[in-house]
């Protein structure tokens, strides 16, 4: 009897120290993606493509307004698109919500996102999206893998 009560002491202490390891994992990750969030939409806002389009996997799958594209195709139009003269002026976060999934490697982040943007032609837009962003840490590095951005409604 006392040996099943030490072994049930020592894997409640075990669940306990891996419970708390967790957590600070979680909070790490979740702070780190937080971070990453601010400057991949620094450079989104600042037009600064070539290291905007280093924070993407390689296998990039994503949804835009316009329907589902990969990392080439996207990187293609967008680059055209500034290239052409027109700018996002500016893109701010709001309501950023992380999710780390249970092994520390995968997160999502979801959030609004507010963009002004300009064309060529001088025409300005006052958006807001909504988005998430699926990150793998791939090779000690985080990536998106998968990216939904879509249209929401205008905030108050």
């Amino acid at each position: 009897m006392k040996a099943k009560m030490i072994f049930a002491a020592v894997l409640a202490l075990a669940g306990a120290v891996w419970a708390g390891q967790t957590a600070e994992t979680t909070g790490a990750v979740e702070k780190e993606i937080a971070s990453l969030e601010k400057t991949f939409n620094a450079l989104y806002a600042a037009n600064d493509l070539t290291p905007y389009f280093a924070f993407y996997a390689k296998d990039l799958t994503q949804f835009l307004p316009e329907g589902r594209t990969d990392l080439a195709t996207y990187q293609k139009d967008w680059t055209a698109y500034i290239a052409a003269g027109n700018r996002t002026e500016a893109a701010e976060i709001s309501d950023l919500h992380v999710q780390v999934g249970p092994s520390g490697d995968t997160a999502v982040a979801s959030y609004l996102l507010h963009v002004k943007s300009r064309t060529a032609k001088g025409e300005a837009a006052d958006e807001y999206f909504q988005e998430s962003d699926v990150f793998f840490k791939r090779e000690g590095a985080w990536k998106i893998v998968h990216l939904h951005y879509s249209p929401a409604p205008k905030q108050k």
